[in-house]
Formats: structure tokens, C-alpha cells, sequence
């Protein structure tokens, strides 16, 4: 039986580049798991109570990560066979190449290195239509989970926020090993509530 869990993402963060990584590669080379990728705006999550969301906002998608998040579930759901090298590039966009994700031609040509055609998914970008969707998420992430940041880990048993300081490089076994070991402690150890390294290593 696979495993399965749930990743709550944004495109924004190294840490959430770090994990998605690690479970891309773990994918990629066969890990019997049943992911779901799940969209949270930190923009969104550091708005104030009485300040206006992001998403009731002129144009939401001069918000950092809002454009790339929306492409994101889009090539999700409408082209799940090209999502995993979607999801890359954009994570790739941001902390490898350090370009603007707000910028449509950097989110266009992140879709291209995927080989995914652009316009269509811009177009839904520009129409509205997936602004919804990315609110929906996110405030069922909130509501259902407690998300406050990413990337989080979901399974039946609770939420967890990870931080994992290495890439895998392509390492396959180090890929599976990482995110089981994070799954596992999802998963068990529910008494260990917090568990934070005070240095990083050198």
C-alpha cells in the first residue's frame, strides 16, 4: 500500500524548494508514495486581520508568488502528467535562477523548460478563473490543518512544519530516505511537538 501524505507549498520558499525536491526526486525514481500538493500564499498568511487578502485585491497577482501559485494548480489539475517538471522549474525560477515570479515571461518560460505551452494557463491567470481556487486552498489548509508556512507535511494522524537544510542532487536513495524518515516522525512521535536544531551545521 503506498504512502500517502500532503505537501502545502509556495514557490517562494527555500526551505519548500528543499522538500519538494527531495520528494520530486523520490517520485521520479519510483517511491511508492500518493503525494498531494497543496497550495498556501505566505503572502496571503502574513496579510492582518484588518488589512485586505490578497485575493479581493485589484490585481492579486502583482503579490509575490500569487501568479506562480495559480499556474502551479492549473498544470495540477489540467496536466498532471507534466506537473512534477512544472513544479521544478518554477521552484527552480525563483532559487536558482533568482528571477521575479511575478514576472509572466519568467512563469512563461519556467512553463517552457517543462514543456508546457503558456498562453492557455496565462490566459486563465489574466481571466480570473484560478484566483478562487488558490483562495479556496489556501483557507482549507488554515481551517482544515492549522498551516501557517511551508512546506508542511500532512497525514491522517497531524501537520508538521519541516524545514530540510540539503537538496538531493539526484540522489535517489537519499531522496526516499529524507522524506520517509520526515513521514515517519509525522506520523508517530506524537508527543514531539517541537524539535528544533539551535546552530546549523558547519
Amino acid at each position: 500500500m503506498p504512502r500517502r501524505f500532503s505537501l502545502a507549498f509556495d514557490y517562494l520558499c527555500p526551505f519548500a524548494r528543499n522538500a519538494n525536491e527531495h520528494v520530486l526526486t523520490g517520485l521520479r525514481g519510483g517511491a511508492d508514495w500518493e503525494v498531494g500538493f497543496l497550495a498556501y500564499s505566505l503572502v496571503q498568511g502574513h496579510v492582518e486581520e484588518e488589512q485586505q487578502a490578497i485575493w479581493e485585491r485589484p490585481d492579486p497577482h502583482r503579490a509575490p508568488g500569487v501568479l506562480a501559485l495559480q499556474v502551479g494548480l492549473a498544470v495540477r489539475d489540467r496536466h498532471p502528467d507534466r506537473f512534477l517538471d512544472v513544479h521544478e522549474q518554477l521552484f527552480a525560477a525563483r532559487h536558482d535562477r533568482g528571477e521575479d515570479l511575478k514576472d509572466r515571461g519568467v512563469v512563461a518560460a519556467a512553463l517552457a523548460r517543462a514543456g508546457v505551452p503558456a498562453d492557455d494557463l496565462l490566459a486563465a491567470v489574466e481571466s480570473g478563473a484560478l484566483i478562487g481556487q488558490l483562495q479556496q486552498e489556501h483557507e482549507r489548509a488554515v481551517q482544515d490543518h492549522d498551516v501557517w508556512g511551508v512546506p508542511t507535511f500532512i497525514t491522517e494522524r497531524r501537520a508538521v512544519f519541516v524545514r530540510l537544510l540539503d537538496r538531493p542532487e539526484g540522489d535517489v536513495a537519499l531522496a526516499i530516505e529524507r522524506i520517509t524518515q520526515v513521514v515517519d516522525l509525522v506520523d508517530s512521535s506524537l508527543a514531539l511537538h517541537e524539535f528544533k536544531q539551535t546552530d546549523l551545521p558547519i
